[in-house]
């Protein structure tokens, strides 16, 4: 697999470290076998981390590699442009530098500041507003609007690149132990589940008319499926009683680590870690790392070699970043057709819109009209990064004419750094930048002004009726002046 070294810069963050355990900048640089002007530099962000230091700092702190990555810095930086196109703010545009130098120096603040709008955010959706009346008679405050459940477990999932290593571990080994590569999978995982936990397997068919995946009868002993479901489907059900029959424990003590203190955040981090351990224990790290570089991630041939559906696979290929280990650092996304982002993890430093739609540019949109091809792009950021995406419609067709499937794509993207891993660079000149369609985080957040599918302005502009031309928008767009109005002539 190609490797590409990108230059790390995380001069705040040493810094940070030195502080907290009391090291100045000397004592650090000679410990580093540098000079003190060198280091001096590598703290002020003017030269890069050289790769070569990046193990001796985490032994020296006893931190993860991943401290030092840009991974959480992007995605701060990310969600405060967004944040700031909010026209509860001034308008004026914030420069990248500036989001970039204030993430770098205080991400604790402006994780605090995402946390705040995200409550104004929920405070006006639920239209909550304290009358001065109230205020003035000094009633309780309603108190500040909490993260939503499934937001603080995905941000969670994404502090740890999508992968858990003590699940991952124990599927595995469980994987070898049942010898479920040696064919017959289901009835592998239906036999163990009877003969080491006294459950049977039983096929329900109203189970897909009420929506149930599964369900366990502890009175009768008996776990129910939906009948007719495809074959990939039913091994995931049996590996997720697996998982709830055996992993208890293991689930437990990774959720007690877990800043999810919510009920609800635990309850749907639990049920995370089910699924994730029935996709590990089905597609076990090894194996399917190996194959996967060997066939050159195409999904389609590995789908069928591990009998797994188009969505495991690339949910599965997000998951690979077993230390010393790691497979291509993907990102995995789930829409539906109405663009709403059901998943999304990255082990990159993609992050799709938080508080915004996704870009309509995104070939995702297109595997809807032509659900069984895989649509490939090749994508520009407007950070100047440049990814290789591959996207397909995925789910359940109807059971009748009036069952209405949820429809939903997934799309799997990584760096264009890693392109000629994946088969679906064949053909593709990767070096010609007309073939990078320009993508944005959403229209408010994104500074492309010559783009003919843009809805709304950008933050810091406003549009404004022309008498003598009109564009592709619904009005021109001007840059506001210093004063708020728009700088173009009337």
């Amino acid at each position: 697999m190609t490797v590409a070294h990108k230059k790390i810069f995380s001069g705040a963050r040493i810094a940070r470290l030195r502080g907290d355990h009391g090291i100045t900048q000397a004592a650090l640089a000679r410990r580093l076998g540098l000079s003190v002007s060198y280091f001096n530099q590598i703290e002020r962000d003017q030269r890069p981390l050289p790769p070569r230091l990046l193990g001796e700092l985490c032994a020296i702190f006893d931190v993860r590699a991943d401290f030092f990555d840009d991974m959480e810095e992007s995605r701060g930086i990310q969600a405060l442009r967004e944040i700031l196109t909010d026209r509860v703010f001034s308008g004026e545009s914030v420069p990248f530098a500036a989001l970039q130098a204030a993430m770098r120096v205080a991400p604790a603040l402006c994780n605090e500041f995402v946390h705040l709008y995200r409550a104004y955010l929920s405070t006006q959706e639920r239209g909550v507003i304290q009358s001065s009346d109230a205020m003035h008679s000094r009633a309780p405050a309603t108190g500040a609007a909490q993260e939503e459940p499934y937001e603080a477990v995905a941000s969670w999932v994404q502090a740890h690149h999508n992968y858990f290593d003590t699940l991952d571990r124990m599927a595995e080994a469980q994987y070898h132990a049942l010898g479920l590569g040696e064919g017959g999978m289901a009835a592998r995982l239906s036999r163990h589940l009877r003969d080491r936990h006294n459950f049977r397997v039983a096929m329900d068919a109203e189970m897909t008319k009420s929506g149930d995946t599964w369900r366990i009868d502890r009175k009768s002993r008996t776990i129910w499926l939906p009948d007719g479901e495809r074959y990939s489907r039913t091994c995931f059900r049996l590996a997720q009683a697996i998982g709830e029959a055996e992993c208890h424990a293991a689930f437990e003590r990774i959720l007690r680590q877990s800043p999810l203190r919510d009920t609800g955040a635990a309850t749907l981090g639990r049920l995370f870690l089910m699924n994730y351990y029935a996709g590990a224990l089905i597609l076990p790290y090894g194996i399917f790392r190996d194959a996967a570089l060997a066939m050159r991630h195409d999904i389609e041939r590995l789908r069928r070699v591990f009998g797994a559906s188009f969505e495991q696979v690339c949910h599965r290929l997000s998951t690979l970043q077993r230390p010393g280990a790691e497979g291509v650092p993907f990102y995995f996304m789930k829409i539906d057709i109405a663009g709403n982002i059901l998943k999304s993890y990255s082990a990159n430093s993609f992050f799709p819109s938080r508080f915004g739609g996704p870009c309509p540019l995104w070939s995702v949109f297109r595997a809807f009209q032509m659900p069984a091809q895989v649509q490939v792009q090749l994508a520009r950021m407007d950070d100047h990064k440049n990814y290789l995406s591959i996207a397909r419609q995925v789910g359940r067709s109807s059971t009748s004419s009036f069952d209405q499937p949820r429809q939903t794509a997934v799309m799997l993207g990584c760096s264009i750094d890693h392109a000629r891993d994946l088969v679906y660079s064949v053909g593709l000149d990767l070096a010609e930048p007309a073939t990078l369609v320009p993508i944005g985080p959403g229209c408010r957040a994104c500074l492309r002004d010559n783009c003919a599918h843009r809805a709304l302005p950008a933050s810091g502009h406003r549009q404004a009726a022309a008498r003598d031309a009109r564009g592709r928008l619904p009005e021109p767009v001007h840059p506001l002046s210093a004063t708020g109005r728009n700088s173009a002539p009337s």
